[in-house]
Parts: C-alpha cells; sequence; structure tokens
C-alpha cells in the first residue's frame, strides 16, 4: 500500500468515554462479549465436529461462520480492551489499514456465507430428493471458497485506496477502531471517488447475497403456505429460523452503516451500528444456534454424558 505524502505515523481512537467508571464498565462488558463470544463460537465448531450425525452441509456452513465470527470479533475487541485498560489509545498507520481490512474482508465473507446457507435451505426444503447431490461436499467446499475469495479481494481495492490517500492533518479518529467512514475523514484529499467505490463495493457484497437470500425463502414461504398442518408449518419455520434472525442482526446493521447517503451519516450513530454487527452478533451467533437448535443441545448433550461416563 502506498503512503507517500502522509505525515501521519499514527491514528488516535477518540470514541472511547474519558470517566474511569465508564471505561471499566466498558472494559468488563467487551471482556465478559469477547469470553461468551470465542467459547460459544469454539463449542459450536467442536460439538458440530466431534458428532458424526452433524456432518452435513448445515452444520458444515455454521463451522466456517463460527469460525468466521471468532476471527470477527477479535479483529476489534483485544485493541479496544488495550486501548480502555492503558492510557495509550494509538494505532499504528499500517496497524489501522490491516484491521480495516481485516474488518471488511470477514464481514464480506460472512455476506456471502450467509447467503450460501439460505440455499442450503432452500434446497433440503423446496427439493429434498435432490438435497445430497445439490449440496455435496464438493459443492460446500466451492461455495465456501468462493465467499473467502470474494472475502479477500473486494476488501483490497478500497483499503490500498483509503491508505493510499495523503493523511497530513488531524490524527484523531472518533470511533473505536478503523473503520472506513470516520479514518476517510482524515484524509487531506477529495474522497468522493472512494465514497462511490465503496458504496459500489457495499452495494455488491450486500445486494447479491441480500437478493439470492430473499429469493430462496420467497421459495421456502411458499412451502410453508402450501403446508396443510400447523405442525408441518412449524417445524419447517423452525429450521430456518436461527439463520433468519443471524442475517437480519448482520443485514440491518451493516447495511445501514454502509449504504446510507453521505447526507444522512451520523458519527454517534454509525458507533452504535458498528459496535452491534461488529461485536454483539459475532456473540449471539452461539446463542441463537443453541438455543433454537434441538440437534446441537442434542449433541452437545451426548458429547457431556459421554465425558461423564469416561
Amino acid at each position: 500500500m502506498r503512503m507517500n505524502a502522509t505525515s501521519i505515523s499514527c491514528f488516535i481512537f477518540q470514541g472511547f468515554p474519558r470517566q474511569l467508571e465508564v471505561q471499566l464498565l466498558m472494559f468488563i462488558s467487551l471482556s465478559v462479549i469477547y469470553m461468551v463470544s470465542v467459547t460459544g463460537n469454539c463449542l459450536i465448531i467442536f460439538v458440530t465436529w466431534a458428532d458424526i450425525t452433524l456432518h452435513t452441509p448445515m452444520y458444515y456452513f455454521l463451522r466456517v461462520l463460527s469460525f468466521l465470527e471468532v476471527c470477527y470479533i477479535s479483529v476489534t475487541i483485544p485493541k479496544m480492551l488495550h486501548s480502555l485498560l492503558s492510557e495509550d489509545k494509538s494505532i499504528s498507520f499500517g496497524g489501522c489499514a490491516v484491521q480495516m481490512y481485516f474488518i471488511l474482508f470477514l464481514g464480506t465473507v460472512e455476506c456471502f456465507l450467509l447467503a450460501s446457507m439460505s440455499y442450503d435451505r432452500y434446497v433440503a426444503i423446496c427439493l429434498p430428493l435432490r438435497y445430497s447431490a445439490l449440496l455435496s461436499k464438493e459443492v460446500c467446499i466451492h461455495l465456501t471458497s468462493a465467499s473467502w475469495l470474494c472475502g479477500i479481494l473486494i476488501p483490497l481495492m478500497n483499503t490500498s485506496w483509503t491508505f493510499s490517500l495523503p493523511y497530513c492533518g488531524s490524527n484523531v479518529i472518533n470511533h473505536f477502531y478503523c473503520d472506513f467512514p470516520p479514518v476517510l475523514k482524515l484524509a487531506c484529499a477529495d474522497t468522493s471517488l472512494n465514497e462511490a467505490v465503496m458504496l459500489m463495493s457495499s452495494l455488491v457484497i450486500t445486494l447479491i447475497p441480500f437478493v439470492l437470500i430473499i429469493t430462496s425463502y420467497t421459495c421456502i414461504l411458499g412451502i410453508i403456505i402450501r403446508t396443510p398442518s400447523a405442525e408441518g408449518r412449524h417445524k419447517v419455520f423452525s429450521t430456518c429460523s436461527s439463520h433468519l434472525l443471524m442475517v437480519t442482526f448482520f443485514y440491518g446493521t451493516a447495511s445501514f452503516t454502509y449504504l446510507q447517503p453521505k447526507s444522512s451519516y451520523s458519527l454517534k450513530r454509525d458507533k452504535l451500528l458498528s459496535l452491534f454487527y461488529t461485536v454483539v452478533t459475532p456473540m449471539l451467533n452461539p446463542i441463537v444456534y443453541s438455543l433454537r437448535n434441538t440437534e446441537v443441545k442434542k449433541a452437545l448433550r451426548k458429547i457431556l454424558k459421554r465425558k461423564v461416563l469416561f
């Protein structure tokens, strides 16, 4: 990444509260969220891997999603905890670029992965007889590989263009981490092209997977409506409810942050929303999938019983 015409060697985070009591409360809250998120997601990875009955496409995607959430929350919270615990609230110029890239990279992968999971639910409910053929192990690997490839390539352009701009004025980021909008505001150049490219990238990253998700669930809704018994409709809906919740949590906040017009941008609102989809959503993933999934709970009880007997 080019860093010509840049006199800034580091950035300072200003998004943290100044009151010691609030900082302490925030440190404890984020520590608990981080431990719950990492422990819960790692537990889902272990349970769905250890129980052979869960070696299905649905739980394969869930393992990948849980791994993704562990990486996602680890990009932001450890640095935030360090900033809350010490007087040093700075991050190097290169470190800020790396953090922004990984936030965009992991967020992009999650968008496409959620679309792959909706396709899995569509095939399972609408085309059950062709499930094993349409979602073979090779197909699942190809879908996840495509998600990771999009995540690697698309944010690379946005991040490299952002940090090739000159930064010669204030180095204070009014945020908790290196997010795209607050960093771009500090550039000493016209950023309209960067904003346009980021908007187009965000449209590709969010709208294409979202259209696939809406299409899949429109077909599933048709099956639910045509199902005669209430018990059958509930059973069909219950297989999709956890995924729908995660789509709502992630897309609702992330899309509102990156797709809103510049005229309606609010820094305070952006900080709150970005905290939700980078910190809270990874914590909700294991809670939603473990509490609402009888197969995961059954597998967990089976593993715990086996350990106790051993």
